[in-house]
């Protein structure tokens, strides 16, 4: 099955905060678009695996998505190293989608930086026909996606470019709160994390509404890159 964009989150969840808007629009517009997790997100200080994935299931339905899978990798401690770049390999060949999007390339949590150079790497080793794969007894051929964009998580970087998300930050908020075992429940009864509390929620909405300024838009999601953007004419530009 080929897709127009493959997104990577190194925990559930990661997908949804950092770039769901602009996700759920190109759904929107038309594109098949899908997720994978690396890890399961069993080190998070509430809920359970079990219950991140039914909530990533619920998530991926609000959002569209056309698949959704998820590596098991050991969350806290999966590597950038060949057996970890191997499977990221096998779901880019799997899945040849022009656009990978992925975490941000700095952030508070370890794996977001691990995670995003990873899969950065992984879509460049893709394209080298020596490195042979197999997934479900088919040899697969190479293939490298045309770019690789970063969403930004928890620090404020300063994006390359934004994406108008106005009319889906409604569908982004959904999805987002599809993981109620992770973000602000008054009446929970689970330990404060970061991302537990009202402020974190607030955020949400403040942290687009900003982006969406720098543009002149109610609401944006920013990303970054590793190589010059090119365009095909200044018309491109909103």
């Amino acid at each position: 099955m080929k897709l127009d964009i493959l997104a990577f989150g190194a925990h559930p969840d990661d997908v949804e905060l950092g770039c769901g808007a602009t996700i759920a629009k190109e759904v929107s517009l038309g594109k098949k678009v899908g997720v994978v997790d690396l890890t399961r997100g069993e080190l998070g200080t509430r809920g359970s695996a079990e219950i991140r994935d039914a909530e990533a299931k619920a998530a991926a339905s609000i959002l569209g998505l056309t698949v959704r899978e998820n590596l098991e990798f050991r969350d806290g401690f999966f590597i950038n190293d060949e057996k970890h770049q191997i499977e990221i390999i096998k779901m880019i060949r799997k899945y040849r989608p022009k656009i990978v999007l992925c975490n941000a390339i700095d952030d508070r949590h370890i794996d977001h930086g691990k995670g995003s150079k990873l899969v950065s790497d992984a879509c460049f080793l893709s394209g080298l026909r020596k490195i042979e794969t197999d997934l479900d007894g088919q040899t697969q051929d190479a293939y490298r996606p045309e770019v690789v964009y970063h969403y930004i998580q928890w620090k404020n970087i300063e994006p390359d470019f934004v994406v108008d998300v106005s009319d889906f930050i409604h569908i982004k908020k959904q999805a987002v709160l599809a993981y109620s075992s992770q973000f602000y429940d008054p009446n929970s009864t689970e330990p404060v994390s970061p991302i537990a509390t009202k402020t974190f929620l607030e955020s949400i909405d403040y942290r687009a509404r900003d982006l969406g300024r720098l543009i002149f838009k109610d609401f944006a999601e920013g990303f970054t890159v590793e190589r010059t953007l090119a365009i095909n004419s200044l018309d491109d530009i909103i």
